[in-house]
């Protein structure tokens, strides 16, 4: 029995011998491949991470601009709101002031 265990021992070896060579080129390439996959993928990411940063930082710059312009216009607007209220509350005294006066010289007659 233990002949018989050594013999198919040993032939196990003997063609495990002969194929593992051609098991460590295969092996070999498909390494090398999957590492030649990974490393483009890395790549591919890499670029992708920075086109994603640039526009990113594009759109931020784009949207401080946009907000200054608003703020430049809201003020404009508040601005322009208060001198017509000025300007309003200016007749209004022009007027109460000029009919006072009517009152007045009616109260006189």
């Amino acid at each position: 029995m233990r002949k018989i265990i050594l013999a198919s021992m040993a032939a196990a070896a003997f063609s495990l011998t002969a194929c593992s060579e051609k098991t460590q080129d295969a092996a070999a390439d498909t390494a090398t491949s999957a590492a030649d996959d990974a490393a483009a993928a890395g790549d591919a990411a890499a670029d992708a991470a920075a086109g994603a940063a640039d526009a990113t930082a594009a759109a931020a710059g784009e949207a401080a601009d946009a907000t200054a312009a608003a703020a430049k216009d809201a003020g404009n607007a508040v601005e322009g709101t208060v001198n017509a209220a000025g300007d309003a509350a200016a007749n209004a005294g022009d007027k109460i002031a000029e009919e006072t006066k009517k009152a007045e010289a009616n109260d006189k007659k």
